[in-house]
This record gives C-alpha cells, structure tokens and sequence, in this order.
C-alpha cells in the first residue's frame, strides 16, 4: 500500500519540487497539497493522510499552531522543513513539542545540488514514520503514551521491524544504586521532548556528570541545549572542547562533530568523520567512556531510528557499567533501545516518564 502524503507549505515552488521528489517513488503518493495551516488542517480531516509535511511560517497560520491542531483534532505524524539557523533550530524544537515526529531542513541549495541524496532521505523519513505509524495504529502499543504533553493525543510512531515479542517487559524494579561517576544518555528520532522529559526530572544538586548526545544538525544544538538549560533545575549547555565534567552539568554534543572523554575529566570535541553516520554519534562518546569511567557509567539509550549507541553499550556492559533503554511503548521510534535489548545489553527497561525519577533514584 502506498503511502498518502499531504504537503503543506506557502512556496509553490516547495510544493511542486517536493511533490516531484516523492512522486519518484512508486510506494508514495502525493494526495493532497495546502498553501497554510488552517488549509492544511481542513485537507488532514478530509483526506487522512499517513504523513504531513509541514513548513513553519506560512500566512493565516503557522505550522506549530497547525501541528497543535491536526494532534488534537485527526493525530497524524508530521515531518517538519525548517531552516538551518539558530531561529529555524528554536522554531522546529516548539513544532517537535507541539506534536510533530521529525524534521528535516529546508535547504533549497541542498535540493539542487544533491536531488538523489535529498530524495532518498526524504523517502526514507517518510517511509519510515508511515510503517510505524500504521503498526502502532493496529493496537499493539497505545498512542497516549507518546504525547508530549497531557493536552496533545501525539501519534505514536514506532519501528517498523519491531514486534512486540521483542521488547523486553517494563522493568519494575528498584534500579541499582552505585556511585556512578557519570550519566551518558544517546537518543535521536523523538530525543528532543524525551530529553526534556528526562532531564526537567533531575534535582539541581544532581551529584553525577551528564553527557548528552542527540542526532542534530550543527545550527540545533546550542539552541536546544540553551532550551534545556531554561527548563531543567540542573545546568545545560552545548559542549565545547575543554569542558569539564561536573556533578548536576549536562553537556549536548554540538551538531556536526563528535564528543569524547578524556582521563583528566574533560570533553574533547573532534570533527565529525564523513565516514561515519553520525555526527555526534552514540558509539563515540559511549565508547570513550567505557575506556576513561570502566564501571561507573549509567548509559541510557532513548527513542531513535536505527541502532547507534548498541555498540557503545556493548563495551560499557563489558566494562561492568549499567546500560538502560527506554521501553517500546513510550518510544517515538523504538529503534535504538530495541537493538540494545536484542543484544541483550540492557539492564533494565523503563518508560519514558520513569526514567529521570529512576536515574535520581540511582545516583543518590
């Protein structure tokens, strides 16, 4: 079955290049396009769409205020197109509160230069929230507990190659209590509202280090980490190359670049690798700290696509640190926790909403 997209967006050249693109697929089709929210809004309940492409800033209604709307009225995953700057950064992290799955920048420069690359990612995005979207919809997990907030019925999106035999069942127990020298969390698709979740738990005299690491672009991550800094109690900031671990600091990896640990307590900030996926990559920083901290690491691996941080809790868990994921259920995307709990590595798994109170609980 094909998946049925609504664009909504007020450039028509946006519109057309972007139905051009998708119409490239032969497992796609374009069912409807929208010039502004409120259009799109109207063309989501009468046309049900699988997948809504959004723009921000439109006339009689922006994309935040549609994205508000379509989750209250007709929930349906949403991939927003916003710009690479701090403005744009600001602009997609509200859409991604608001109720919208993922995003994607909209980079006319990109679409001209590299149309096949643009192509298959875009296809892939699409593809990807639409499966998930339709298995969560078939009543193995529950929509509600992916909102972002109590007012917003969030569509639940989850992996397409998960089943529900492979999750591990919500573990209830007490978490273990040890003198973890540092607290390392790695998440991507749906990590910006499951940080903000995790972290707005956390006390300001948190006595343990935190080291963050979300996929993003390198013009997100100081506005999310300026973002989180204002909501939490603890101190967030985006890391530069020197910092030092402290106890109740938090540090995101920038955009574009990679994050590791050294012997003497600091960051080291290195250029991300083209060879690699990601950057700033989950492996990375968890591998470096299982070679610097050994067993003092509580890891934590939230919602996301693929299966980054896997590897690094492999040689966490070999190092005698403890390595939690975030449950299918409360999972945007159950990607990344699923391949640590295929591979055995996790420890315990929690909700979404248990996990900052569970990390408070083990660390002092």
């Amino acid at each position: 079955m094909a998946v049925r997209v609504l664009v909504v967006d007020d450039s028509g050249f946006f519109r057309r290049r972007l139905t051009e693109i998708l119409a490239g697929d032969p497992n796609i089709t374009v069912v409807g396009t929208a010039t502004n929210g409120r259009e799109g809004i109207d063309q989501v309940m009468a046309l049900k769409p699988d997948v809504v492409t959004m723009d921000y800033e439109m006339p009689f209604m922006d994309g935040i205020t549609a994205v508000r709307h379509i989750m209250q009225k007709c929930p349906t995953p949403v991939l927003m197109f916003s710009s690479l700057t701090h403005e744009g950064a600001r602009v997609t992290l509200d859409a991604l509160d608001a109720g919208a799955v993922d995003y994607l920048p909209k980079n006319f420069e990109d679409i001209s230069r590299h149309p096949e690359s643009v192509k298959r990612l875009l296809c892939e995005k699409i593809h990807t929230i639409a499966r998930s979207n339709r298995r969560s919809a078939s009543g193995s997990v529950s929509a509600h507990t992916a909102a972002s907030s109590p007012a917003i019925s969030r569509p639940a999106v989850r992996s397409a190659s998960a089943s529900s035999s492979s999750s591990a069942p919500v573990s209830s127990a007490a978490p273990r209590r040890k003198n973890y020298k540092l607290v390392a969390i790695g998440t991507s698709t749906g990590g910006p509202v499951a940080l903000q979740r995790v972290l707005t738990q956390l006390p300001a005299n948190f006595p343990a280090p935190i080291v963050l690491i979300q996929h993003m672009p390198a013009a997100f991550t100081k506005a999310f980490a300026e973002r989180l800094d204002k909501l939490c109690k603890i101190s967030v900031k985006e890391a530069e190359d020197g910092d030092q671990l402290r106890p109740g600091l938090a540090l995101l990896a920038p955009g574009g670049k990679q994050m590791m640990l050294d012997g003497r307590g600091a960051v080291k900030i290195l250029p991300g690798d083209e060879r690699l996926n990601y950057k700033p990559c989950v492996d990375i920083t968890f591998g470096s700290a299982a070679k610097v901290f050994t067993d003092k690491v509580l890891a934590v691996v939230l919602t996301g696509m693929g299966s980054d941080g896997r590897e690094g809790a492999r040689l966490l868990k070999q190092g005698g640190s403890q390595i939690w994921a975030q449950d299918e259920a409360s999972c945007v995307i159950y990607g990344m926790p699923m391949a640590v709990v295929k591979a055995n590595l996790a420890d315990a798994v929690y909700s979404l909403d248990d996990i900052g109170r569970h990390i408070t609980d083990a660390c002092t």
